[in-house]
């Protein structure tokens, strides 16, 4: 039988960034099998370009790190001082991954403005999943993978929230440059990657 936690490798410093999460109740952190899949997605692209929508407390944002190679980059980015500073002071150290304090929307426009393109897209906000999509999908390279979390009902969901997700599916599984999969799993992930040739044109059937 296999059990999916079981010999889970923990990335250094993550039960000290859970212990603190929890302490000021931050609901809004992915789940240790989500962490696990973006460590090894990580992994499979050497010299990549990472970019996380969401940093949080720094919990993703440190599966990540754990599986980047020492030429990889990972820019993250959130709009709430207060819990960057806490993924900064304990990760502050790799010189690896940037923070960036900022409305992710702002972000993602300002990044397709410098031609900017990326391996890995972790988009655990609400930019890059339920508004600038189409932004977003500009800046996967060919290859590179889209991430998100959270398709399955969680108890921070607003009112009428399903229709959101439902309609984000739907829009992934329409696209012919993306080839994609859905993963009753963990909080509910959703893995696409892009079809090398595809252009910003191939949009949906």
């Amino acid at each position: 039988m296999m059990i999916e936690l079981k010999y889970l490798k923990v990335p250094d410093g993550i039960q000290n960034l859970l212990a603190i999460t929890n302490e000021i109740k931050f609901s809004m952190v992915s789940e240790p099998l989500v962490g696990s899949l973006l460590r090894t997605l990580a992994t499979s692209k050497p010299s990549g370009q990472f970019l996380e929508l969401g940093t949080g407390t720094g919990v993703s944002t440190a599966w990540i790190l754990s599986g980047m190679d020492l030429q990889s980059s990972l820019l993250t980015i959130d709009n709430d001082q207060a819990v960057v500073a806490i993924a900064k002071a304990h990760l502050k150290g790799d010189s690896r991954v940037t923070f960036k304090v900022s409305d992710a929307g702002d972000c993602i426009n300002q990044l397709n403005q410098d031609g900017k393109q990326f391996d890995l897209i972790f988009a655990d906000t609400w930019a890059g999943k339920y508004t600038h999509f189409e932004q977003t999908m500009q800046l996967l390279k060919p290859g590179g993978f889209y991430v998100i979390d959270d398709m399955l009902p969680q108890p921070n969901w607003l009112e009428g929230h399903e229709l959101k997700v439902a309609a984000l599916i739907g829009e992934l599984a329409q696209r012919r440059e993306l080839s994609v999969t859905k993963m009753h799993w963990a909080s509910g992930v959703v893995v696409a990657t892009k079809h090398y040739g595809s252009s910003s044109a191939e949009l949906r059937n």
